[in-house]
């Protein structure tokens, strides 16, 4: 499980400083689910590509609700590119005690732990037992207990502390039918609802509020190649059958690309990181734009794509994109 330090809420600016963590929290998961996404082969592990693309689009609509809940309290978001391997944002750590190195991995059972680590819910996850023998003031607190820390908070605010319709993302812009407003408390507690719920579930549930798997149980459901199914059991459900999980059938790539040295590798290799590089940047300086109330475009997943056909020096490996923010390269500005 992963923790966050504590930080006590007195005043609105505490709320907005820990907001905007929030933010940087949400963007920050963004790049390892995307690599181990990218790096399986087309028309391999469709269920796990769903699975995985399905949670990256909710940690999305996730940090686009947390600007929006701080669009309404009169600030504007700042995104913040992390870079990999590295600690996510708000000092989140093991129990408290080691920090949360994030790594980029391409799929594999390392990629789906490290995902679940990230994701775990709050008193950790229901244990549901297996039809077949697979691997198995506080001054620290989880997601769950962060966002529901905050909310209590901006439960005490006056009306006229938010501003209505300010600089709002909605699905007219991306994700349609995924994003609303936030004009007010009743928004905003729909929104921290949303995103402890789909991330967690509840602590009877494996369930959303949609009645959809939480997003550590989709990634349980990978690791352990076995689908959580409704069941005659104290607790409801079982660790059932297979969904045909190939840890094979990805590119053979490399992890953590952005300590990789690329200086050694051919120059279509290098090429190729440049072009990952700038679409990364433009995704980062467009999404920007989008939450200081601006349209722009968004594309990474054909330069993705392409790296990862091109061989290193090592002609057996590739790598996908390091995730790395480049101003220093040609990015092209928003029509």
């Amino acid at each position: 499980m992963i923790f966050l330090e504590f930080k006590r809420i007195e005043t609105v600016d505490d709320a907005k400083e820990l907001l905007q963590m929030a933010i940087e929290l949400e963007f920050s998961t963004l790049p390892p689910y995307l690599y181990a996404l990218y790096s399986i082969r087309p028309d391999a592990n469709a269920v796990a590509a769903d699975r995985i693309k399905a949670v990256a689009m909710e940690e999305m609509v996730h940090m686009c609700l947390a600007c929006n809940i701080l669009n309404a309290l009169g600030t504007n978001p700042t995104l913040t590119a992390p870079s990999y391997p590295g600690p996510l944002p708000g000092g989140i750590s093991g129990g408290g005690k080691e920090p949360l190195i994030i790594h980029l991995y391409p799929f594999s059972k390392d990629a789906m732990a490290q995902a679940m680590a990230i994701e775990e819910p709050e008193g950790g996850p229901i244990e549901f037992p297996h039809e077949l023998a697979l691997a198995a003031a506080p001054t620290f607190m989880t997601i769950g207990e962060f966002y529901n820390h905050l909310d209590g908070f901006l439960a005490t605010l006056p009306a006229s502390g938010w501003s209505k319709g300010r600089n709002q993302l909605d699905d007219r812009q991306f994700l349609q039918g995924e994003l609303f407003a936030v004009n007010g408390y009743d928004d905003a507690h729909r929104a921290i609802q949303r995103i402890v719920s789909e991330g967690e579930g509840t602590k009877e549930s494996p369930l959303d509020f949609e009645g959809e798997v939480a997003h550590y149980y989709r990634f349980a459901e990978l690791f352990y190649d076995q689908v959580l199914t409704k069941a005659d059991n104290p607790k409801g459900y079982v660790w059932r059958g297979t969904l045909g999980v190939d840890w094979s059938a990805v590119y053979p790539a490399i992890a953590d690309p952005g300590s990789h040295d690329f200086s050694k590798d051919p120059p279509p290799a290098r090429a190729a990181q440049d072009r990952c590089d700038a679409a990364y940047t433009r995704l980062v300086q467009e999404l920007q734009r989008a939450v200081a109330g601006e349209t722009g475009r968004l594309d990474l997943r054909m330069a993705a794509r392409q790296a990862l056909t091109v061989p290193l020096a090592d002609p057996a490996k590739v790598a996908g994109p390091s995730f790395r923010y480049r101003p220093d390269l040609a990015v092209e500005p928003s029509p």
